[in-house]
């Protein structure tokens, strides 16, 4: 029997006139759609040929005749599989773990006011690198420079396309082949097996470590200085603190060293901020303005950790040094691209209102929001599954918890935080937490201790209805 299912087979052609088939031959064109079927046809072709346990008893406990079963087979499995073809795969997600900065989920999101800004420029031609005064070639970095410097207080300022850039960038362009300083401690991995030493090493910067894990002293920077060094680098260690029988050097004293030996100095901030937010109840972090300040030359930092916007590396300080690094050829490979620019020229701009900044800025208002207003938003979402089918199979209830900020920025930082906690059977808890990645858009929730939490620091007014929606569908399907 299974050889002769086979005949049964529809041909091609006459799958790809199915109305249901057309749509996506419409959008996605015939010949992928026609390579899909061949795909499904060959897979069904040999789980018959292999004789398939589930394939052959499925079309003999059929009522239907065995071609009309076969076509049915083929088609669900080909609609599944256009389905995914016309989604995309870079979708929007609900964030519903409190992690404000999710590295995984793409880290700060921009401000829509920011979004309103980019239609214009980069659905048309711009300005990009054209001097509209002199009506010559002009220079990408020209109109984001200024702003910055306003900002900070810098001279001088080079965008590129992320933190990890800026800081190869800079040791390519100024310690190139020459002894960088820096201290045991703030040897960090970035993330994603990114190492200091080797961004310092792909540089062409030879690296000098000194004094210990716990423990760096003045006298250590002085005593590895030689005629071969060409920076002192400090790498704020945003992503992990060393608690307990430690010292360290302050930006202050290297740049006093430094400034003294006639060697740079320059701090890799990491996750740059333009506020001090420990006024806010959170632990303070230097700002850029403040790293500044204590006169190192030149600072690094990221746009799309606390700053705020898109994924971006920017080096501000002296001109001078800011010159020299734009000339290097390597700022060529490393530049950013226009989308990615004007959003964070955008994103600077409403920087300029302090006010508005914490309105408008995503991660300032999601870091600052009162507690008053998250727990607000958790008793509507408890009220709303209370109305709805999950109540049926789970315990509902609200509880405090703790959101973190995330993107390897404050890791000791605790934000106190109110969540909708699911309690019940683990195995449906788990099933649940896997089918709501299944959803349009997917819901990322937290499963820890026998509990699915929904932290509503990061979900959003507007999408309270859509969590208990894809909720439902999830509960409805099993």
């Amino acid at each position: 029997m299974p050889k002769s299912l086979l005949r049964n087979l529809a041909p091609v052609h006459e799958m790809i006139d199915d109305e249901e088939i057309q749509k996506y031959v419409r959008e996605l064109g015939k010949e992928l759609v026609t390579n899909l079927i061949r795909e499904v046809q060959d897979k069904l072709r040999n789980d018959i040929l292999e004789e398939k346990a589930n394939i052959i008893s499925f079309i003999k406990e059929s009522k239907e005749d065995s071609d009309v079963q076969m076509y049915r087979l083929i088609k669900d499995e080909l609609l599944e599989r256009l389905d995914k073809k016309v989604e995309s795969n870079f979708q929007q997600v609900i964030n519903g773990t409190g992690t404000v900065l999710h590295t995984n989920l793409g880290r700060a999101p921009l401000s829509s006011e920011v979004m309103e800004k980019l239609s214009d420029t980069v659905t048309n031609y711009s300005n990009l690198e054209f001097d509209l005064d002199s009506g010559r070639r002009g220079s990408r970095y020209s109109h984001i420079e200024s702003i910055i410097k306003d900002l900070t207080g810098a001279e001088s300022a080079i965008v590129v396309n992320n933190n990890a850039a800026a800081v190869m960038l800079t040791l390519s362009a100024l310690a190139n082949d020459k002894e960088v300083i820096i201290s045991r401690g703030e040897l960090v991995e970035i993330g994603g097996s990114f190492r200091i030493p080797d961004v310092m090493k792909q540089s062409g910067a030879h690296l000098v470590e000194v004094g210990t894990t716990n423990k760096t002293h003045y006298s250590d920077y002085e005593n590895a200085i030689t005629d071969e060094t060409g920076m002192l680098l400090k790498v704020h260690t945003s992503n992990y603190e060393i608690v307990g029988f430690t010292e360290g050097v302050s930006r202050e004293e290297l740049v006093q060293i430094g400034h003294d030996n006639g060697v740079y100095v320059v701090e890799d901030l990491g996750s740059g901020l333009l506020f001090d937010l420990s006024k806010y109840g959170l632990q303070y972090e230097p700002t850029i303005n403040d790293v500044l300040k204590s006169g190192v030359d030149l600072v690094t930092f990221s746009g799309d950790k606390l700053l705020g916007g898109p994924q971006a590396g920017i080096i501000a300080g002296k001109k001078e040094l800011v010159d020299k690094i734009k000339s290097n050829q390597l700022t060529r490979a490393l530049r950013i691209d226009k989308l990615s620019l004007k959003a964070l020229e955008e994103t600077f701009r409403i920087y300029l209102n302090p006010e508005k900044a914490f309105k408008q800025i995503p991660v300032l208002y999601l870091l600052t929001q009162s507690l008053n207003d998250i727990e607000k938003r958790g008793k509507e979402l408890k009220s709303k599954l209370e109305s709805s089918v999950i109540k049926n199979s789970f315990h509902i209830c609200l509880e405090k918890n703790v959101s973190r900020v995330g993107g390897g920025a404050m890791p000791t930082q605790d934000l106190e935080t109110w969540t909708v906690v699911l309690k019940g059977d683990n195995s449906k808890l788990y099933d649940l937490w896997n089918s709501l990645r299944e959803k349009n858009p997917p819901v990322i929730s937290r499963l820890q201790n026998e509990k699915l939490i929904f932290d509503l620091r990061t979900i959003k007014e507007q999408e309270l209805d859509t969590v208990v929606e894809n909720l439902e569908a999830c509960m409805t399907r099993e």
